[in-house]
């Protein structure tokens, strides 16, 4: 088996047209409710979410801002 470069730290904000999310948000749901692993490229890194990844929603507020995540969690194997 081919050893694997560790993955760097990241902590990207990729900003949307709205259909364009929507149509992420729609690939992502489908691949939730079938239970099937979801693929996406955020700023020219391909990222592969397993199908028992954490979901949760979070909300912020800080002053006069507020924001909603919607966000999916999962651990990487380094073997």
């Amino acid at each position: 088996m081919a050893n694997r470069k560790p993955k760097t730290e990241r902590d990207i904000e990729k900003g949307y047209p709205a259909l364009q999310f929507v149509a992420k948000l729609r690939r992502l749901a489908d691949c939730i409710e079938n239970g099937r692993r979801f693929r996406i490229q955020i700023a020219g890194e391909r990222i592969s979410i397993p199908p028992d990844a954490i979901i949760n929603i979070e909300h912020e507020r800080e002053g006069n801002h507020e924001e909603v995540e919607f966000q999916l969690k999962w651990g990487n194997c380094t073997e």
